[in-house]
């Protein structure tokens, strides 16, 4: 099976995740389309047939095979998780939110539909999600009590302590002078959360112990915030073609970003430090936690 390597490459992990990812998620998309069918169901299936970079399926899969995971079941637990993601972006780009009209190189859900169906859309990823989750945690032969807690954290990412509260937090920061600690707070929720939980997640699919779990969350909470210093990085400095999203929004809408709080070097500085974090924390996992410190390089580095 590709990915167990030591030195892989960033690159050659995010597109095994996007093949293992995509094998669950068009099928998936396509029984959408017919059962809710209509126009929510074609809705779904647009939302997830909007491929991305897939960061958050590759650390489930390197989270799972840094704790001895092997089979390739956990694809199904990287697809739940990338279809909460896929929830959060439709409502994150609706009117009420941060009014965009691009995503991922094409039109947003709200804007090819109309924004109660696309509304509707997001939160009805949910549930599919949980049903994905189930379905893998069976593949993986996990007990009721081990996809239980699977769920609990899968949703609490996705929900008021997590996604959702950082959204409202973040929306309520626009046009606010704020400082470095109470960024952090809304990044930790809203971006940070569910990619900690894909952390997490991927090591209790694969049975570890209670110190491996730890090191595993801890790599994630940090990398989390690498990633959201990096976005507001690019959205700074990138092109709309470069980043598949209109460039620039975030000054458009006064968010509080890294960039605003701290400026381009500082919050360069900044990534680079929690990124240096992620990567102690993982250390203690062994040599087969080397994927995960490369993520880290790439978050850190990548310009889209």
């Amino acid at each position: 099976m590709k990915g167990y390597e030591a030195n892989i490459t960033a690159d050659a992990l995010l597109a095994e995740a996007r093949d293992l990812t995509e094998a669950h998620l068009n099928p998936l998309a396509e029984r959408l389309s017919q059962n809710p069918g209509g126009r929510d169901g074609q809705a779904l299936a647009y939302a997830l047939g909007t491929s991305g970079k897939r960061v958050r399926p590759a650390l489930v899969l390197a989270s799972y095979r840094a704790a001895g995971g092997t089979s390739l079941g956990i694809a199904g637990i990287a697809a739940a998780v990338e279809i909460v993601h896929t929830y959060s972006l439709v409502h994150d780009d609706l009117p009420c939110m941060d009014d965009d009209a691009q995503r991922r190189g094409r039109p947003t859900t709200h804007v090819i539909f109309d924004v109660p169906t696309a509304t509707r859309a997001g939160f009805l990823l949910v549930p599919v999600a949980v049903q994905e989750l189930a379905a893998a945690a069976a593949d993986l032969g996990l007990t009721h009590e081990r996809l239980g807690r699977l769920a609990e954290i899968l949703l609490e990412a996705s929900g008021i302590r997590g996604m959702v509260g950082g959204q409202w937090l973040d929306l309520e920061a626009e046009g606010q002078r704020i400082g470095l600690d109470e960024l952090v707070e809304i990044h930790r929720r809203k971006t940070g959360a569910l990619i900690t939980a894909a952390c997490t997640m991927g090591g209790l699919a694969a049975g570890a112990d209670d110190a491996t779990v730890a090191s595993l969350t801890e790599y994630g909470r940090e990398v989390g915030l690498a990633f959201q210093i990096a976005d507001d990085l690019l959205d700074a400095t990138a092109t709309t073609e470069q980043l598949g999203k209109t460039a620039g929004r975030d000054a458009t809408l006064a968010k509080a970003t890294y960039v605003s709080v701290l400026g381009l070097d500082g919050a360069r500085r900044e990534a680079l430090q929690h990124a240096e974090v992620a990567c102690a924390a993982i250390r203690r996992v062994g040599p087969a936690g080397a994927a995960l410190r490369t993520l880290a390089s790439y978050i850190v580095e990548r310009r889209s």
